[in-house]
């Protein structure tokens, strides 16, 4: 589709201006053509918009205000977009507009306010637009309004064909009016047909005995009468329990296989096969056990939580067997900050100018920035947490004299400067670095 593009580059922080006014003109005939580009940084690098819902407010001069999603074009990059309705292009003048972001752990952030202008066009001169109001919340309150008023009807509904099945029951009361009209029509008998008073009242008693053998069962029996499609109902429900009758998650005895476990939820430590081997930490696991067997296997899912760091993983069982485990990742794997490398003391020291930073990224190594004072070969100069599956040799540029360094990251986690080769070595002053590591 073309479109009519008004860029905006905004960086993220508290010392901008509070508006910007910028030089984007729109025409009311810009109908669905009339798009304006976010571009978002922060520190100077792309602001990720993970987990985030942007939000466009709009304020037109004749007083109409739009609240309106923006489409998320790329999340890695920071980049996105709104293209103008038809209803809003149509109020021409100065647009006051607000860009918001909300993330989903309640966090909001206002990016950044700027106005653009719409001229009227030649043939819309005699349109005069009405003043309008619209947030895209309104109209999802009102699709969940009326979710709620058909689930009601729907629950009314089952509520008189309950009333339905009560209006059957035989309570006390109506037993007790039963045996009343026996007893009457008892004594009307024996009162027509008695051939003396002796002889009625003999009539009249085996009557009574006779309406109270029907009666007193049904006074005595406290248990409500139920119909007969409830008790299909009850025959019919499951019986497999997926938690103690506490409701509580079960924790499973140290040693138990996680690939055994039948479907439900269980907590333990030191399981046999977790994501991690020979990792002792205790696990949240789920488990989605299929009726599906396909080469003597059976499909299911399995879902591992690591309780004291919140990393989770996912496994499938298909039919060639257990399919691995691949690690999800959160945002705070794609939203992750830069830290002050912790040199070891007495070997180098940071650059005032460009210190030497890392950050982990999607389970990798970041470094960038320098040390000086160059060390001795061989010199171990940090140790990081984060370990690499091999060893990584890697190098950096030498700065007071054309050259290189090499370094070495070992599986420990040992940073080590190796040496270096550079035109003249004894005016090296200090050595930048600039490397992504692969820790997997």
């Amino acid at each position: 589709m073309i479109h009519k593009n008004g860029p905006l580059d905004f960086e993220v922080n508290a010392y901008t201006s509070s508006s910007v006014s910028t030089s984007i003109n729109f025409w009311t005939q810009d109908r669905q053509t009339a798009r304006l580009i976010f571009k978002l940084t922060k520190d100077g690098v792309p602001l990720p918009l993970a987990a985030v819902t942007g939000k466009l407010v709009l304020v037109m001069a004749d007083g109409s205000r739009f609240i309106r999603d923006v489409t998320i074009v790329d999340r890695v990059n920071g980049h996105a977009e709104y293209v103008l309705s038809d209803q809003e292009i149509k109020h021409y003048g100065n647009v006051q507009a607000e860009l918001n972001l909300y993330y989903t752990n309640d966090q909001s952030m206002s990016v950044h306010q700027f106005s653009f202008n719409i001229t009227k066009s030649l043939i819309d001169q005699d349109i005069v637009p009405i003043t309008e109001y619209y947030v895209d919340e309104f109209e999802a309150l009102r699709d969940k309004i009326n979710a709620l008023y058909e689930e009601s009807i729907q629950t009314l509904e089952d509520l008189r064909e309950k009333f339905e099945d009560l209006e059957k029951i035989e309570t006390k009361a109506g037993a007790q009016d039963k045996a009343n009209e026996a007893l009457e029509a008892a004594k009307k008998y024996t009162d027509e047909n008695a051939e003396t008073p002796d002889g009625a009242k003999d009539k009249a008693a085996a009557a009574l005995e006779a309406a109270k053998k029907h009666v007193n069962p049904h006074i005595e029996n406290q248990k409500i009468h139920v119909t007969e499609s409830e008790k299909s109902n009850w025959n019919k429900g499951q019986l497999y329990r997926l938690t103690p009758n506490n409701g509580k998650v079960a924790r499973v005895p140290n040693g138990t296989d996680i690939f055994a476990l039948p479907t439900g939820p269980y907590m333990g430590a030191n399981l046999v096969n977790p994501p991690i081997s020979n990792d002792g930490s205790f696990y949240y696991v789920n488990v989605l056990e299929t009726a599906y067997e396909q080469n003597e296997v059976v499909y299911k899912c399995i879902i591992a939580t690591r309780s004291f760091d919140n990393i989770t993983w996912i496994g499938t069982f298909h039919a060639q067997g257990f399919k691995g485990w691949d690690r999800v990742l959160s945002e705070k794997d794609l939203n992750s900050t830069w830290n002050q490398v912790t040199l070891v003391t007495g070997t180098t020291k940071h650059f005032a100018g460009n210190p030497l930073k890392f950050s982990i990224r999607q389970n990798s190594l970041h470094l960038r920035g320098s040390f000086e004072g160059i060390p001795s070969n061989d010199t171990i100069i940090a140790r990081f947490v984060q370990k690499p599956s091999g060893t990584t040799v890697f190098g950096g540029t030498t700065v007071g004299s054309y050259g290189a360094a090499r370094l070495t990251l070992g599986v420990d986690g040992s940073l080590k400067f190796d040496g270096l080769n550079a035109n003249d070595n004894s005016k090296v002053s200090r050595v930048e670095i600039n490397e992504e590591i692969p820790l997997w």
